[in-house]
């Protein structure tokens, strides 16, 4: 095994091996490194490329195995495919040629469940009512999608509904219904959070108004709604078709 050799892709670093980086010597990457193309390195001193550092990931893995590994629900072909032509990777581009017809073409069903419970809370001579909803759905570029569109209002700010846009598993939402009784002094001093939608920016008032944001914005999407919810149900269930 040769020596561990870092490289700089864009800001993330990445760990490997000469004989990996080599594996197909024809490519640009590999006359990087056999000594044929100039390279440069950052303040570390490790090899500096000024790349999409996390497309990076999926060619360093095909140089490792000569196989490609791309998660189910991978959505940047295209970009992938970019990077590989920079790099001038052929096997790495036939690949991606091979599977990027029938992806665009096979239709995906995919399924979205809704959980929601809601309680009222007493403040003086009003009551408010708190939501809480948790969305679990087959497709994570779905999940993605809708933490991408809701936000919340919180003391005047904006404030995005997910941390962690990688790990996504389910998008956890709680807010306060406005009674638009002029409220907002109490709604901050029991962190209670108002719950917006983008591109329209209109506060979800209800139910139906939140479920009616979460098909327009899936549909907008690229998402196929096959049949009409039941809000009365629990959890709701949304049937879509990805194409």
């Amino acid at each position: 095994m040769s020596e561990p050799i870092t490289l700089n892709v864009g800001g993330m670093l990445y760990t490997t091996s000469l004989m990996t980086l080599t594996r197909y010597p024809e490519s640009m990457l590999g006359s990087m490194f056999i000594g044929d193309l100039p390279t440069s390195k950052d303040q570390q001193g490790n090899y500096f490329i000024d790349r999409d550092g996390k497309m990076f990931r999926h060619i360093l893995n095909f140089l490792r195995t000569a196989h490609l590994d791309l998660p189910d629900d991978f959505q940047e072909l295209d970009l992938l495919n970019r990077e590989a032509d920079f790099f001038q990777i052929q096997p790495l581009l036939q690949a991606l040629q091979a599977i990027k017809t029938p992806i665009t073409k096979t239709k995906n069903n995919v399924m979205l469940n809704i959980f929601y419970d809601s309680w009222l809370h007493n403040v003086g001579s009003y009551t408010v009512k708190l939501v809480n909803v948790q969305i679990f759905s087959t497709s994570g570029a779905l999940l993605k999608l809708l933490s991408s569109k809701f936000y919340y209002i919180f003391k005047g700010d904006n404030l995005s509904v997910a941390s962690d846009m990688e790990n996504l598993k389910f998008i956890p939402l709680e807010w306060v219904e406005s009674s638009g009784t002029g409220m907002e002094r109490h709604y901050v001093m029991e962190n209670w959070k108002s719950l917006y939608a983008s591109p329209s920016h209109r506060q979800i008032q209800n139910l139906d108004m939140f479920v009616h944001q979460v098909i327009k914005i899936a549909v907008n999407g690229g998402f196929l709604l096959n049949s009409l919810p039941s809000v009365s149900s629990d959890p709701i269930i949304l049937h879509f078709t990805q194409y």
